[in-house]
């Protein structure tokens, strides 16, 4: 049996609005902001809800690195088209950071506030 049940995935950030912005664009969902503006939660339909969290002196993770400022954390997306899916996330304002051989089917990048994804063919 499960002791806890998880509630929320939180990303540290400089601007949580512009964050939330960013993964709206990607997953959709509904974005809900705190009246302080500090915490910004987007509500993915059928999925599980991410948050943003003001972090003054945000520092972004580094990919690919091994050591404590390495990449930490971060989210496999799957996508139906590599390509097309790349197109909009770099639209929207995400860095390609590995695109990998040819016929791979994962691509790394980080969001605006620099922490690394990975869209994945599905």
């Amino acid at each position: 049996m499960a002791l806890a049940k998880l509630g929320v995935v939180v990303l540290d950030c400089p601007d949580p609005g512009a964050l939330a912005g960013f993964y709206a664009g990607l997953l959709g969902g509904t974005v809900e902001v705190a009246e302080d503006g500090d915490w910004v939660t987007l509500k993915v339909p059928g999925g599980q809800a991410l948050a943003f969290q003001r972090a003054e002196g945000h520092t972004a993770p580094q990919w690919p690195r091994a050591d404590s400022n390495g990449q930490q954390f971060h989210l496999d997306l799957t996508v139906p088209d590599l390509d097309a899916a790349q197109e909009g996330v770099l639209a929207l304002g995400a860095t390609l950071l590995d695109a990998g051989k040819p016929g791979r089917s994962w691509r790394v990048y980080a969001d605006p506030a620099g922490h690394p994804f990975c869209l994945c063919a599905g």
